[in-house]
């Protein structure tokens, strides 16, 4: 038993499972969420995982044992939620582009729901009325984010109600008697400046008076996690301050109180994560030194999709001279993790462990080139648990109508 996620344990879990293999700390992910619950003590606030991140069955009954509510991005997710034993009012379910009929089943789960376009906010209105509180979110023509394809608060942005349709959207709740419980504007991912949700805050003090029902305003989530060493995350404490403070200027104002909602889902998984893959060739030509490991973007998409950088680390020789190489994988694609990375020596067979591989990694996983997805494994108070199993071939034809 290990207090921590040691290379020993990790070492070992890639002896026991096989590689390529994701690894989650869950004591990590309960200091992140003690982390939010200490920055914001006194302050009206409600936390709900962005369950995207990860939604291993497992990780998301540890996240409500926390006290922790759900933020869901699909019907799918809402229904993970309610068999991981959320309350349905702990569970927000925020549309975006999809069929009317999702959103009845989510109110018929009786779940939070946030709507996102105008053409679906009027079957709601049509259907419901004044009868079932709803949230809506609403574009505000902000570009923030570490990338733009994580970016979707900008002008150009599919997420949300356009602000300037405001008119509109206030026609429709006054037509339908709408009830608008809440108000919603995410605006990205990565984003390290609390000014970037300051300016959020400042949008909806200016829009309040149109909405005299509401309670809650959400500012989503999307908080900066540090990849690399040197760098800072968002100031969680700074960030409760400025919301505090905004909080106690609208109930002056306005003399109304209302409760501010946030959807951290990196922030809470993402450094609980280790991603072991197995060396299995090394290639020398004049560009680079090769490092091919037993994985690829089908694995972890981000460094290829979005440019991500995750650190990465050799613990079978954690003590060899430093390196360059570029790190690679092994699917009939371009799909490179690193490139002129500076590793301790690597040779073939070692074990090259990547960080903060907890959000966004398995879960974007798929079958490309018919691999199979790796195992999941759980850590919690040191003890190492299997929460999923690794592909076989006949997870691959499982769905598969084979004809005579």
């Amino acid at each position: 038993m290990y207090s921590t996620t040691s290379n020993q344990q990790l070492t070992d879990l890639a002896a026991s499972y096989g590689t390529p293999l994701y690894v989650y700390n869950a004591d990590k992910i309960s200091e992140q969420y003690q982390q939010l619950q200490t920055a914001f003590e006194g302050v009206n606030s409600r936390f709900f995982f962005a369950c995207k991140a990860l939604t291993n069955i497992n990780i998301l009954k540890h996240i409500r044992s926390l006290g922790c509510n759900i933020d869901c991005s699909s019907i799918n997710e809402a229904h993970l939620a309610i068999r991981a034993g959320f309350d349905p009012k702990n569970i927000l379910y925020t549309s975006n582009g999809i069929a009317f009929d999702e959103i009845e089943t989510a109110v018929d789960l009786g779940i939070n729901v946030n709507i996102d376009s105008l053409s679906n906010l009027e079957k709601f209105g049509k259907k419901y009325g004044h009868n079932y509180p709803v949230g809506i979110r609403l574009r505000p023509n902000i570009l923030a984010g570490g990338n733009l394809k994580i970016s979707t608060g900008h002008e150009k942005s599919k997420f949300g109600i356009p602000i300037e349709q405001l008119d509109q959207l206030l026609a429709l709740v006054k037509q339908y008697n709408i009830y608008i419980a809440g108000l919603h504007i995410h605006t990205g991912s990565e984003i390290k400046d609390v000014a970037v949700f300051m300016q959020v805050a400042d949008i909806f003090f200016d829009l309040v008076p149109h909405f005299p029902e509401i309670h809650f305003l959400d500012l989503g989530g999307g908080f900066k996690v540090p990849y690399k060493e040197e760098e800072a995350g968002t100031d969680i404490p700074l960030l409760s301050a400025k919301v505090q403070e905004s909080l106690k200027n609208l109930a002056a104002t306005y003399q109304r109180n209302f409760q501010v909602w946030f959807e951290p889902g990196k922030f809470l998984v993402s450094e609980c994560g280790s991603f072991i893959t197995q060396v299995n060739v090394l290639k020398e030509n004049a560009a680079a030194t090769f490092v091919g490991i037993n994985s690829g973007f089908n694995h972890l998409i981000r460094p290829m999709f979005y440019e991500a950088y995750h650190r990465i680390r050799n613990i079978s020789n954690p003590d060899g001279p430093i390196k360059h190489y570029a790190v690679t994988g092994n699917i009939c694609e371009t799909d490179t993790f690193a490139w002129d990375r500076p590793l301790n020596e690597v040779r073939e067979g070692d074990l090259l462990v990547f960080d903060n591989a907890g959000a966004y990694g398995f879960e974007m996983g798929s079958n490309y080139n018919s691999r199979f997805l790796p195992a999941q494994v759980m850590i919690k108070n040191g003890v190492a648990f299997l929460i999923r199993k690794r592909d076989v071939l006949e997870d691959i034809l499982r769905n598969q109508i084979e004809l005579d």
